[in-house]
């Protein structure tokens, strides 16, 4: 009997780990495949179709039967919130050429178009300002086109003068007083970038935004690190700060399964991983 190599086994325990989210198909829901997804895309695409439909049509089934016939219809997020996900792990990739596609279709299934700026927003302080520019400028397209007018509603909360202060207390709601350990033990020339900027810019000027509530903002904080791979130790961060504010072990494997076609298997199992270790799964009723 052969070995199972490395790559196997993280391949086979990744499988287990989707188990609560994604359960394994039987005969007649892999008949059914074809149909969800044909239903599925309908309903987040419309009639918008892919030239790869008519040049890779073999590639283009297994994409959309993977995420419109099996995962679209599986876990605990709702149709805007699979959209806003999606929206965040393009940023994080800068894979834009279905951007707008995804754009129109996070409109077709609900969210608001407040909803979708504040996710592009979130994602700056992980993505830096340029990968978000070039996102929000392929938005605002869609949004002209689709006649909202621009600029939407301002949805800021600080001042100059608060946002530090403000942005200090969302989070400590958020982490604790682990936010003191890090001030306290920073050395002080690197204070700045991680007391007074990551306090002030990225919690204060972001986080204290209104358009997305604070769970939405820390699945969306999640999802973004866990597309960029080789940062474990902000997704156990960031795992922790899920649960502190509400989302269960369960949103996060559901918006790693959502990601999963367009990050892949390696980084999706390492961001798993980060979530059996700091929210195990419960133990196996006996």
């Amino acid at each position: 009997m052969k070995k199972v190599g490395a790559l196997g086994t993280m391949l086979l325990a990744g499988m287990t780990m989707f188990s609560s989210s994604v359960a394994l198909a039987s005969s007649e829901e892999v008949l059914d495949r074809r149909a969800a997804a044909a239903r599925n895309m309908q309903k987040f695409l419309g009639t918008e179709t892919s030239s790869l439909s008519a040049t890779d049509p073999e590639f283009a089934a297994m994409r959309d039967r993977l995420l419109y016939g099996e995962i679209a219809d599986h876990g605990t997020l709702s149709d805007a919130q699979r959209e806003l996900v999606t929206l965040v792990v393009l940023v994080a990739g800068q894979t834009l050429d279905d951007f707008k596609t995804h754009v129109t279709a996070a409109l077709r299934v609900g969210a608001s178009p407040v909803e979708i700026r504040e996710a592009v927003y979130q994602c700056a302080p992980y993505v830096g300002f340029s990968r978000a520019e070039a996102a929000l400028r392929l938005m605002n397209e869609v949004f002209t086109q689709q006649g909202i007018a621009l600029p939407l509603e301002a949805q800021g909360t600080v001042t100059e003068q608060t946002r530090y202060t403000d942005g200090l207390a969302v989070q400590k709601s958020i982490f604790g007083d682990a936010i003191d350990t890090m001030h306290e033990t920073s050395p002080e020339d690197q204070k700045a970038i991680v007391q007074n900027y990551l306090s002030s810019w990225c919690f204060g000027d972001i986080y204290t935004r209104k358009g997305l509530d604070l769970k939405m903002r820390e699945l969306l904080t999640f999802s973004v690190i866990s597309a960029f791979g080789g940062c474990d130790a902000q997704v156990r961060s960031h795992v922790q700060g899920n649960l502190a504010v509400g989302n269960t072990r369960e949103n996060m494997i559901d918006a790693l399964a959502q990601s999963l076609p367009y990050i892949g298997f390696p980084r999706t199992l390492n961001a798993l991983a980060c979530v059996n270790a700091v929210a195990p799964a419960a133990p196996a009723a006996k």
